[in-house]
């Protein structure tokens, strides 16, 4: 299996393939090896939108070969938080990057005009955007399939405006459907010049022993089908979780001023697929297929002339512009995703940026003037539309603010104790105790799937947990999915990927681990990470827990502040920090 690296320098108009292999038998693949790319190519110190800021794009040594392993980590520096930046999606780019021959791809420079990235096994082409600069990104998503090759083989990922706007939260739109959403890659695209990547291949993958392969492969297809996660997530997907969260009293609602929303049945998992869904698709080689697409009819003339928009939806899209907003509309809530989705921003973001700004008005502390008369109020889908066209249009001072995120405009126009970010990131769709609020402090992106400490606060509801208890099950579960995310497997996989079964897959392509190599392995790579965000200027005791935290009830009652400075101080210590 060849280990490679392409390098492209967008200033220069040049690009050339490195072999890597030490780097690979050292990290794995995947965000091992991204890590490592990120800080041999990211000077200490840089602006995130400064052409030295580097874009790395890494799979995994199991990508394309085995079922669910479907992801590509994208690792940069984030113009949100300032440090460590890294996001994961699905789609087809792990397997266009396979089929091309490149495990990593590092993305120098800044190109001089807009443009795009079209790569063919080691052909790479600067190409001229131009003409689709300033287009929304499912346009362009439209337009490249008809002008660059490699039907079949080929992965489009693409900005839109907010990006180019260089909204700090803007995301990036994967094959449709699929995102980098978390922590401002969109913008990072943007500062370079670069609307656009497109890769395609035409390599073969082969396999040492084929034989041993195919057992391997019947074996966790086998469990991939059977698991719950298959019934569960191809049926209703995600959002099957808004009425299970609303029931458990962990639903944020109205920007965490509840955890229970009475328009929660309304815009659940099931009244969509009822109501809305149009089909069911999957990232390329996954049999699950928990992506679900809705189709929103509006009319557009008053004789029954009607606009169709296909519409993607999952648990935290709904979280982030339903109930956070008090939206309990469901074809509103599929506009408002839909225009996120327009224009590259990622959701939960927009939402916690909305949700804050609605409070602020409701508080005073925000003018009509400011909101240039647009009415920010819960359930106010229209007015919603407006403030999500004028973040990205950025026509006065506070709509600026907003696209810098919710920590930035709570410093600037106050309400900082119902800023609900967590280290710079606005949180996730999970008011559910403790664990939550630390493994998004502690998460290595500030993000709920760095260590799923939702989860364990619903464990802990079930079976009181001590607070050492809950700290070791989130350390354990950064470790793990250090090694996890270097595969790069969807996480809804984590159930068939046991560290056994990936001792198997690993050896059935001519890789030998134990499980004390995977074990160390993880522990490496969380601390690498660690190190580019100490470097960075991360500092976990100058973390600042907004205060609606400790004022919302939870699935495990009221979080005493007490608690979760405990957690931290455990985890510094069993860190050795």
């Amino acid at each position: 299996m060849l280990r490679r690296v392409l390098y492209i320098d967008l200033g220069k108009k040049e690009s050339w393939v490195e072999e890597r292999d030490e780097l690979f038998e050292r990290w794995l693949g995947g965000t091992g090896v991204a890590t490592q790319l990120l800080l041999e190519e990211c000077p200490q110190g840089v602006d995130p939108l400064s052409p030295e800021a580097p874009i790395i794009f890494s799979i995994g040594p199991l990508n394309v070969l085995f079922p669910v392993v479907t992801k590509t980590v994208a690792a940069f520096k984030s113009p949100l938080t300032g440090e460590l930046g890294e996001s994961y999606a699905g789609g087809r780019l792990a397997m266009a990057m396979r089929f091309a021959g490149h495990e990593s791809i590092v993305i120098r420079g800044a190109a001089d005009r807009p443009s795009y990235i079209s790569i063919t096994d080691d052909d790479v082409k600067i190409k001229d955007a131009t003409s689709v600069w300033g287009i929304n990104a499912t346009t362009v998503g439209f337009i490249l399939r008809e002008v660059e090759t490699g039907v079949g083989r080929r992965s489009i990922i693409r900005i839109g405006p907010a990006g180019e706007r260089l909204v700090k939260y803007a995301g990036i739109i994967v094959d449709t459907y699929r995102h980098f959403g978390r922590l401002g890659l969109g913008a990072v695209f943007g500062s370079k010049n670069l609307k656009a990547l497109v890769i395609s291949g035409t390599e073969d993958v082969e396999v040492p022993d084929p034989g041993r392969y195919r057992k391997v492969y019947n074996k966790l297809y086998g469990i991939a089908v059977q698991t719950d996660v298959m019934d569960k997530y191809h049926d209703i997907g995600t959002s099957i979780n808004i009425n299970i969260l609303n029931q458990l009293k962990g639903l944020p609602t109205r920007n965490f001023q509840s955890t229970s929303f009475e328009g929660a049945a309304n815009i659940s998992g099931e009244v969509l697929a009822d109501d809305y869904l149009f089909r069911k698709v999957s990232c390329a080689h996954c049999p699950i297929g928990c992506v679900h697409i809705a189709m929103l009819k509006t009319s557009f003339a008053s004789h029954h002339e009607f606009e169709i928009r296909k519409v993607s939806y999952d648990y935290e899209l709904i979280y982030a512009l339903g109930s956070n907003l008090g939206v309990s509309d469901p074809a509103g809530l599929l506009e408002l995703i839909e225009a996120c989705e327009r224009y590259g921003m990622d959701v939960m973001s927009t939402g916690v940026v909305l949700g804050w700004a609605t409070e602020a008005y409701e508080r005073d502390l925000i003018t009509p003037q400011e909101t240039l008369g647009v009415p920010l109020q819960w359930n106010n889908i229209e007015g919603y539309q407006k403030a999500i066209d004028h973040i990205v249009g950025m026509p006065n001072e506070f709509y600026a603010a907003l696209a810098q995120g919710v920590e930035k405009a709570s410093e600037r126009y106050g309400g900082k104790e119902f800023a609900m970010a967590l280290a710079g990131n606005e949180v996730a769709g999970y008011h559910t105790g403790p664990a939550s609020i630390v493994g998004q402090i502690v998460g290595v992106r500030h993000s709920h799937l760095g260590n799923a400490g939702y989860s364990i606060d619903q464990k802990a509801a079930k079976k009181q947990l001590k607070p050492e208890e809950m700290t070791d099950a989130i350390i354990k579960e950064d470790d793990s999915r250090g090694v996890f995310n270097s595969l790069v497997g969807c996480l809804f996989a984590r159930g068939v990927y046991t560290n056994e079964n990936i001792i198997d897959a690993l050896g059935a392509i001519g890789i030998e681990k134990t499980q004390e190599d995977l074990d160390d392995l993880g522990n490496r790579i969380f601390e690498e990470k660690y190190r580019f965000k100490r470097r960075e200027g991360f500092d976990i005791t100058e973390i600042k827990v907004p205060r609606r935290f400790y004022e919302t009830i939870t699935t495990m009652g009221m979080v005493d502040p007490g608690t979760v400075e405990t957690m931290l101080e455990i985890y510094r210590e069993r860190r050795g920090w």
